[in-house]
């Protein structure tokens, strides 16, 4: 069968959720009464290992789909939307393909689970938690209280960041933030009261350092992030410091952040994700040992998390994953077909390059 449009990675809500929007325009007779879609959660490349199919000209997939090379080379532009903000997967491929992603990306869910690791590593829930197994109340460390005191830098102020940085500063915390693009972003009314400061001064005094930074691996370009908190950088700080990170891994390396943590240097880690996430899941699951350092400190930091050894809080990248976020994202992702139909199947109002 020829499907007008495939949904790759779809699971649970929000596969149900992608179903419901895309009936909803045919409803509306924005799409065709005999409109075909596809939603699975296989990836392309499990698809059609099982499938003798022509790819659809416009396909939606996740970060663990690998797109074959006769459809990026197409001598007429397909066109690809990945439902998710990061776009570091496709970014390669903008010259060959019509490419879009999530703009809106479960703002909320990913701010709340940035402020949600800062409370947790604040407080040193893990170790609160273990010691009310004996009821121990005297030989507890003192956790670190909020205050106007206490400085929180937000890298990456853009949609998610903007409101990571709102989160923070509600509770009460002194906000800072960095963002390569802040003399444009200053000009706009929704910054005017934001704090930017530079990549240099930042480091110094922040006492938590939230990573909210789209990853950018192309090395030309001056957005290129990959091991942005390095070992030097991070060891300018003044401060001994709570690191969290919830866009991508490789921006942050773990072998760093666990030496410096191990240090004392830094206090307590939160981790959405992780660098290599596709490794680390076969190390997980004993399929394959990996050598990578970043993948043996991320096995190190999940363990000692999970044990509530350490003040680490860890999960597998589901901060997009609330009730409200699995409809927003289908939404959303239904939207661009929306326009790519309309708009006689040539491209997206929002897509890569975005800067």
């Amino acid at each position: 069968m020829n499907y007008d449009i495939i949904h790759f990675e779809a699971l649970g809500k929000e596969a149900d959720y992608l179903e419901i929007e895309t009936n909803n325009l045919i409803k509306e007779n924005i799409l065709p009464k005999d409109f075909k879609s596809l939603i699975t959660p296989l990836t392309v490349q499990e698809y059609l290992s099982e499938n003798n199919i022509e790819l659809p000209k416009i396909i939606t997939i996740k970060t663990h789909s690998i797109l074959p090379d006769n459809y990026i080379n197409s001598k007429n532009k397909n066109n690809v939307i990945t439902r998710s903000a990061g776009y570091d997967h496709l970014e390669e491929y903008q010259d060959k393909l019509n490419i879009a992603s999530l703009r809106e990306y479960c703002v909320n869910a990913v701010a709340q689970t940035a402020l949600k690791f800062g409370l947790c590593t604040c407080g040193l829930l893990n170790e609160y938690v273990k010691n009310t197994a004996s009821f121990e109340r005297n030989k507890t460390n003192s956790f670190m209280e909020i205050s106007k005191d206490r400085t929180v830098t937000v890298y990456g102020v853009g949609k998610i960041g903007s409101k990571v940085y709102e989160y923070f500063e509600a509770v009460g915390f002194n906000m800072q933030a960095v963002d390569i693009r802040s003399e444009d972003l200053k000009l706009q009314e929704k910054y005017k009261d934001f704090n930017f400061i530079s990549k240099e001064d930042a480091i110094v005094n922040s006492d938590i350092i939230v990573n909210v930074m789209n990853l950018t691996k192309i090395k030309n370009s001056k957005f290129y992030n990959v091991n942005y908190f390095n070992e030097e950088y991070l060891r300018k700080n003044k401060k001994n410091f709570i690191f969290i990170n919830v866009t991508r891994g490789e921006i942050a390396p773990e072998n760093v952040l666990l030496k410096l943590y191990n240090e004392n240097k830094i206090l307590g880690l939160g981790l959405d994700v992780f660098s290599h996430e596709s490794e680390l899941t076969k190390d997980l699951r004993n399929q394959n040992i990996s050598r990578d350092i970043d993948v043996s400190a991320a096995k190190k930091i999940i363990k000692d998390s999970l044990s509530l050894k350490e003040n680490f809080y860890v999960q597998a990248h589901q901060g997009f994953n609330s009730d409200l976020a699995a409809k927003s994202k289908a939404h959303e992702a239904i939207e661009h077909l929306k326009y790519w139909y309309l708009n006689n199947k040539n491209g997206f109002k929002e897509q890569l390059p975005y800067y």
